[in-house]
């Protein structure tokens, strides 16, 4: 690789990091290109891209980032190294734990994830149960239509109690 070349592949890579709020680093060594094909097609039918990339472009990629927070990733920047860029936070966690269950690898390295960094494998099913953006919307709308559904319900209960009442009273009268 020439030295323009790296040039370029920093740069890119620079511009991934910085647009992808979710990444994670594993593991993928010793796994066969017919594994590594099948986990790359997991990876896309999920919204996931895999790179396999070189530790010390990918230092270099992030420190061109300048984000601080970046340098406890550093520390794991030993030996074959794939980031998976994600949308959702816990999709990449979830490809790695169900392809484990065939397979030793991959193995998780660290995430990074809007701001919060995982450093470890043992973070891998807290990961699993992170919930995306649209489940969070979707559970809060659930909680704030519960109330509003008790009340019409209650009403529609109570409502047809009372016109009965009304009606037993008024053929008394």
């Amino acid at each position: 690789m020439t030295r323009e070349e790296k040039a370029q592949y920093i740069e890119d890579l620079t511009n991934d990091l910085k647009e992808s709020g979710v990444f994670y680093l594993a593991d993928t060594s010793e796994l066969t290109v017919e594994k590594v094909n099948d986990l790359r097609g997991k990876c896309f039918k999920n919204g996931i891209r895999l790179q396999v990339v070189k530790n010390t472009l990918l230092e270099k990629a992030m420190n061109n980032l300048g984000n601080e927070s970046l340098n406890d990733l550093k520390g794991v920047l030993s030996g074959p190294t794939s980031v998976m860029f994600a949308e959702v936070g816990n999709a990449p966690a979830k490809v790695i734990k169900d392809f484990r269950k065939k397979n030793d690898k991959p193995v998780l390295k660290a995430a990074y994830i809007e701001e919060s960094i995982y450093v470890g494998e043992e973070h891998l099913d807290a990961l699993v149960d992170i919930k995306s953006k649209d489940e969070l919307i979707a559970e809060i709308v659930a909680l704030l239509q519960s109330p509003a559904k008790n009340v019409v319900s209650g009403l529609k209960g109570q409502g047809s109690k009372i016109s009965g009442i009304l009606k037993t009273l008024s053929e008394r009268a």
